[in-house]
Parts: C-alpha cells; structure tokens; sequence
C-alpha cells in the first residue's frame, strides 16, 4: 500500500515538473524569465524549456499595439482658463526585457507623463490657439513622449486629444459668437442674393426696353415705308390716269366735308387752290348745263367772290 502511495506521489511530481518544463507562449507575447531572481532571457512566441524549481516567468508582455485612454486632466491656459482634456495613447512594447525592470508601471508613468506634458504645452497657448492647434499639441506630445518611453522599450506610435473642454461661461460665450457669425453670414448670403436679383431685374428691364424700342423703331420704319410706298403708288395711279382739271376740282369739293368734321375745328385754312377748283368746277357745270344762265354767271363772277386765302 505505500509503495503505491509512493508510486502516486513520484507520478505527480513528474508531471508538475513537465508542466514547469514546458512554456507554451502565445504569438506576438514575451516572457521573462528569472533563475533565482535574476534575469536570465526573454521567451518569444512558441515551445520553450525551462529548468523546473529553478527558473521562473516573471511577467508576460503583450508586444501589439495597445491603446489606452486617460481620463480628462484639467489644464491651465496661458490666459488662466481651465480647461479638460481628453487623451488617448497608441504604444507599442519593443524591449520586454525594458518595459518589466527600466520602470515599474509602464502604463501609469506615461499617464503622468502625459499629463505633465500636456501642462507644459498647454501652458503656454492661450485658449483659442488650443482649440485650433489640435494637430500641434499631438506632434509635440508625441515627441515628447516617444523620447521619454524609448528607454523604457515603449514606442508610442500616436496621441489624439479626443475633447478639449473650455469652461462653461466660454462655452455660453463661443456659442453666442458662432450663433453672431452665422446671422452675419445669413445677412451677408441675403443682402447677395437681392443684390443679384436686382442686377439680373434692371438687365432683365435694360434688354427689355431695348428690344421694345427696336421693335417700335422698325414698326414705324415700315410704317413710314408702307406710306411711302402708298404715296408713291397713288402718285403713278395718278399720274398714268392724266387726270384733268375738273377730276382735280370736284376732288377738292369733296375733301371739304372732311375738313369740317370734328367738334374742335374752329378754324378753316382753304388753300388758294381751292378758288381754282371751284372756276374749274363751273365751267365743269357750265358745259353741261349750256341753256342755264346762271352757271355761266355762276363761272363769270367766282373769280370776284373768291376769297383771299387765310395766312
């Protein structure tokens, strides 16, 4: 029974001991490995043996990128303004060996660093300069900060400032300024668009009247050209008829009746033509009637009852 017992015992040992032999360490991870409390090499990705009861893994490192984000620190401006900061840090480990005996807590001394680091920065920006100099503040952060982890076998590969806090009376007052710029703009964009449309309005009337006035201008162009045209037309019919000078008188005659229409004409010009139209005219009515004294009288005396023509 105690040769079993014994048996059972040596079995477990054995097995403890392959279990300590054997390290099995994970892709991209680091194990460091201390023989009596000294450090003896650092174990990479795979199989590895180790000498049982004698070395042991101190810690295991994870060699991807990590990214941490620090609570936000308050910071004094150059202009005495508090404001809260929000970071985030990308690292890497590069040295495991570095990273477990160069500092103690790798991570909580790039906080301090951080915060220290952005105290500086900030320190000496007023606040508009560091809400607009984003960029800026993370390449001299990240400067900073990849100089001081170097040794520590850190890389830090970015900082981005996630929020940049002004206090709440700043916050109220930049609100007020932005809600002022954008009715500016909105006034500046209105006052645009009517003075385009009064541009495009007067162009719009310019043209028109142009048009107009060209239109008006070629209407009494043909104006003008019909009664040209009709002049001249009724100028031939006249002159290829021959006309006499009874058609002429009688013509006359009957204009007269025209001439007197119209409530306004108080005024009669007869031309001197017209005490010729009337001799033609009775000796016209004389030569018809030829047994009526009265035309022949009629023909006789108009030359004296002509009236002189009015100037």
């Amino acid at each position: 029974m105690a040769i079993i017992i014994v048996l059972i015992i040596l079995v477990v040992l054995v097995f403890v001991a392959l279990m300590k032999t054997v390290q099995v360490i994970p892709q991209a991870s680091a194990a460091i490995v201390e023989r009596f409390g000294r450090y003896t090499r650092t174990l990479n990705a795979g199989l590895n043996i180790v000498v049982p009861f004698i070395d042991s893994i101190r810690n295991r490192i994870d060699l991807r990128e990590q990214v941490v984000p620090f609570p936000p620190q308050p910071v004094i401006t150059q202009d005495n303004l508090v404001v809260n900061i929000d970071t985030v840090i990308y690292y890497q480990v590069t040295d495991a060996r570095a990273a477990t005996y160069e500092v103690s807590s790798f991570i909580q001394a790039i906080e301090q660093l951080t915060v220290t680091t952005l105290r500086n920065i900030i320190g000496g920006m007023d606040l508009e300069r560091t809400l607009t100099s984003r960029e800026e503040i993370n390449a001299a952060l990240r400067g900073v900060l990849d100089e001081a982890t170097g040794k520590w076998g850190i890389r830090v590969n970015r900082v981005e400032l996630k929020a940049i806090e002004p206090p709440t009376s700043i916050q109220d007052s930049m609100e007020k300024q932005m809600r002022a710029d954008r009715d500016k703009r909105a006034a500046i964009l209105t006052a645009e668009g009517i003075r385009q449309s009064q541009i495009l309005t007067a162009e719009g009337e310019k043209q028109s009247a142009i048009l107009r006035a060209e239109g008006e201008a070629r209407a009494a162009a043909l104006r003008a050209e019909g009664e040209a045209q009709a002049i001249r037309t009724v100028f031939e019919s006249i002159h290829a008829g021959d006309p006499d000078e009874k058609l002429l008188s009688y013509q006359y005659l009957q204009m007269l009746p025209k001439i007197a229409e119209g409530d306004a004409n108080k005024l009669w010009i007869v031309p001197s033509e017209i005490g010729d139209a009337l001799k033609g005219l009775s000796g016209a009515v004389g030569n018809l009637n030829p047994k009526s004294g009265g035309g022949a009288s009629l023909a006789k005396e108009s030359p004296r009852r002509e009236q002189p023509p009015i100037d």
